[in-house]
């Protein structure tokens, strides 16, 4: 990347792309772009919103590494008795689990429950789709607070602790303390701080899954580093490289944009490897094997923008 296409690339990012806050551009484990804009840098921790759900999918594969989780076909009763239904931990995983939501998922009465996981148990259905009838239902909140609920239970402390213990720390991540929100006033002001540090829970003490964990570009640029390199990072074993290839390869598909989907994440390109972690505003983790190529972005949330793959390839990746 010259100097003249950095000009170029961050004229066009202020013109077209006014909510980005930071993104880093990595390739073959080297740093070779950090920019900030509307006075962020690449270090500005901020809400990343479904970035969280692939972070969650990286701990699942730790603690199944560890003996914690027998693997992804361990069935969710094992943990929570009071669920007597056949849903397995790869159903969350892979957006294939039934859930009752009706046609208007109920956000607002689970942001008041206080307790996220009995609120998301409550509409779980009890019958695991056969795996050749498996419909993909993408469900953004509501869902993937079992998969927390399982890390704590399994780790036997909260989430956070756990992953500041085996993916935050060996990577340098600074992930701050559980955010817990006294009042709607509060969230509003978390989804639009841009200097913000730590992970939301509920009101039982539980790291949401789905949302709510807060990092920088550089943060999530170590993270896609980490998934280049088959889960090492500084020649330290972090993540389990079995895990890093089964969680990036399709295990289910959204038929209507065409997109696969692995462990909680996006398989872009599976001839290439290129995967990405997506959250609202354009947050996003991208990788490319095949490149060594890892770009990360933050951005403040804008109705709209859910994701900003196609700015990457098109823009970002020609330049390398």
């Amino acid at each position: 990347m010259n100097a003249e296409q950095i000009r170029t690339l961050e004229a066009e990012i202020r013109e077209k792309h006014g909510n980005i806050c930071g993104i880093t551009v990595s390739k073959g484990g080297e740093m070779l772009y950090e920019g900030g804009f509307g006075g962020c840098s690449a270090g500005s921790r901020m809400h990343v919103y479904s970035v969280t759900k692939s972070i969650v999918s990286a701990l699942i594969g730790i603690a199944i590494d560890r003996g914690c989780i027998e693997g992804a076909d361990q069935r969710v009763g094992d943990f929570f008795p009071e669920y007597g239904g056949d849903v397995r931990i790869g159903d969350l995983m892979t957006m294939t689990a039934p859930f009752h939501l009706g046609l208007f998922p109920p956000y607002v009465r689970y942001f008041k429950s206080g307790d996220f996981l009995s609120f998301t148990l409550s509409r779980l259905g009890r019958s695991r789709r056969r795996t050749s009838g498996r419909k993909f239902s993408y469900t953004p909140l509501i869902g993937p607070d079992i998969l927390t609920g399982i890390l704590s239970r399994a780790a036997g402390r909260p989430v956070l602790d756990f992953a500041d213990e085996v993916l935050f720390g060996p990577l340098g991540i600074k992930a701050g303390r559980s955010i817990v929100f006294e009042s709607k006033q509060q969230q509003l002001d978390f989804n639009a701080s841009t200097d913000v540090s730590g992970w939301v829970s509920d009101g039982c003490g539980l790291n949401t899954g789905g949302w709510g964990l807060c990092l920088s570009a550089r943060d999530m640029n170590s993270i896609g580093r980490l998934y280049l390199n088959g889960g090492l990072s500084g020649g330290k074993r972090v993540l389990p490289e079995a895990w890093a290839a089964e969680s990036t390869r399709e295990h289910s598909r959204w038929k209507r944009q065409n997109l696969g989907y692995g462990y909680l994440g996006w398989i872009i390109d599976g001839d290439e490897g290129a995967c990405a972690a997506i959250g609202d505003g354009g947050n996003v983790i991208y990788f490319n094997r095949s490149k060594e190529l890892a770009v990360s972005i933050t951005a403040s949330y804008l109705r709209g923008v859910y994701d900003r793959v196609d700015f990457i390839r098109e823009r970002i990746e020609p330049m390398l």
